[in-house]
């Protein structure tokens, strides 16, 4: 064997391993930056998201505070892949779901019952520093909402 074709080997080995190891961009730990996000008056708010792998599937914990002040913890555990998954501890739905639109987008629907409480989408920035969440929905008391909500990586 000569020495270029060890080379060329040890090159795609390489290349491979990155590709097969390479993260997802949305995944990590994200802290909410109240300067930058819109939020409806009265909205509550995710103050921190964490994206986790679970095996094969992907666990989003959200920590955040709900329009009275109060703390919320909700976490849903699925794939990107447009089903609906069950949630824990959110008052206004009982599933999720996520799809990957490509590297750095996704589009989420939340449901309660049949009714969809919540859609929007998370695009993260080409530097992968920061994500922004563009959400509309309607919440436990019928009361309409949109917020733009910008996280910073963690």
């Amino acid at each position: 064997m000569n020495a270029r074709t060890i080379v060329l080997t040890l090159v795609a080995c390489f290349v491979g391993l990155t590709l097969c190891f390479a993260q997802d961009a949305n995944m990590g730990t994200w802290k909410l930056n109240e300067a930058k996000s819109k939020p409806s008056p009265g909205a509550p708010k995710n103050t921190m998201v964490v994206y986790e792998a679970a095996g094969d599937n992907v666990k989003v914990t959200v920590d955040g505070v709900d329009r009275d002040g109060k703390p919320t913890h909700n976490e849903w555990t699925g794939k990107f892949d447009g089903k609906n998954y069950p949630v824990t501890g959110d008052p206004n739905s009982e599933v999720r779901s996520y799809t990957r639109i490509d590297d750095r987008t996704l589009e989420f629907t939340a449901k309660k019952g049949s009714k969809v409480t919540t859609s929007g989408r998370v695009v993260v920035s080409t530097d992968g520093k920061s994500r922004t969440v563009t959400a509309s929905g309607t919440d436990p008391t019928g009361k309409k909402f949109q917020v733009t909500a910008v996280y910073d990586k963690q």
